[in-house]
């Protein structure tokens, strides 16, 4: 079968199109003919060896998927032909990938292929950020760093399914604004603005109660100044390219919480903790509440410059990768 291969850690460059044999169907795992593969800012750390795992090379990137059916377990509630979107122990960057069936969840007929491609660790981190980690409760006000991207993207509708207030996009550009409006928010600020007083004015002068921060650098700095008290500051990524360290009497003085959000690092230790989540996904997706914002689309052999574009920001929503 065709697979994107990475054969050096040097990020885009280290990836070329390659021929691999097909993974073996085994206990508790479901082979998928994939349809569409999503790319996001764990693989652009995986190409570059920068992540936590790093398997042996060469190996076949991609951590999600979508696709139909070709083979399940007995009992998993999956079966052939069905459309699926899954979660991937890597391998999901070419025509055939066996997921771990609690990674796997059906596609609803109205979500498109492209857009379940781009689903699973997206908005499993968004539900597990917002619920557990966040303790988001109905009606508080939301700030959404990185409003345009995937993870960004998805906290947002993830936040309005859960009965937010007031949700805050912040991202750079009016280019931008217009994607986070469109995912939902009802606000969208400028990240090169003054978007701290602004923050401030749209919630009465309170904060935000959450904020979701994919970015990292002077976006946390920043939401430090314009959170409610007892507000959360749910640390998701670090797209900025800077880790923030923090004074820990300025958490004291408003009695705000640093809370981390890792929804890999969470699967040792709860693995009922997707099952869970994707029924709650499921629900709102049928109902219309997601609606997952697919970015541009490349073949399968343009994998890497896809990488390129993720890494440089040439990109908003969720990257997707045809293979089929």
């Amino acid at each position: 079968m065709r697979a994107l291969l990475l054969e050096s850690e040097t990020g885009p460059s280290g990836l070329g199109i390659a021929e691999v044999d097909e993974p073996a169907a085994a206990d508790g795992t479901v082979l998928i003919e994939v349809h569409a593969a999503g790319v996001g800012f764990v693989d652009h750390l995986i190409c570059r060896g920068e992540y936590q795992i790093r398997p042996p090379l060469p190996f076949v990137p991609g951590l999600e998927v979508a696709g139909v059916v070709r083979s399940a377990p007995e009992g998993s509630g999956f079966e052939e032909g069905m459309r699926v979107a899954a979660g991937t122990a890597f391998g999901g960057w070419a025509e055939v990938v066996a997921a771990p069936a609690f990674l796997v969840m059906p596609l609803p007929g109205e979500t498109s292929i492209d857009a379940g491609a781009g689903f699973v660790v997206n908005f499993q981190t968004a539900h597990l950020a917002l619920t557990r980690r966040g303790r988001l409760a109905e009606g508080e006000a939301v700030l959404v760093h990185g409003a345009a991207g995937g993870v960004g993207t998805a906290c947002i509708q993830v936040a309005r399914a859960l009965g937010a207030g007031t949700i805050i996009g912040v991202a750079s550009g009016r280019e931008r604004m217009a994607v986070a409006m469109a995912a939902g928010a009802d606000h969208a600020l400028d990240a090169g603005g003054d978007w701290v007083a602004e923050v401030r004015e749209l919630t009465g002068g309170r904060g935000a109660d959450v904020v979701c921060d994919p970015v990292g650098g002077q976006a946390f700095a920043q939401s430090l100044r314009c959170m409610a008290p007892e507000g959360r500051l749910l640390v998701i990524g670090f797209a900025a390219g800077t880790i923030p360290a923090v004074e820990a009497n300025r958490l004291l003085l408003r009695h705000h919480e640093i809370i981390g959000v890792n929804w890999g690092g969470m699967l040792p230790l709860d693995q009922d903790l997707p099952v869970r989540a994707a029924r709650d996904l499921h629900r709102w997706l049928e109902k219309g509440y997601l609606r997952p914002v697919v970015g541009e689309r490349y073949r399968l052999e343009d994998g890497a410059r896809a990488l390129e574009d993720f890494a440089a920001r040439r990109v908003t929503g969720k990257p997707v990768l045809v293979v089929r």
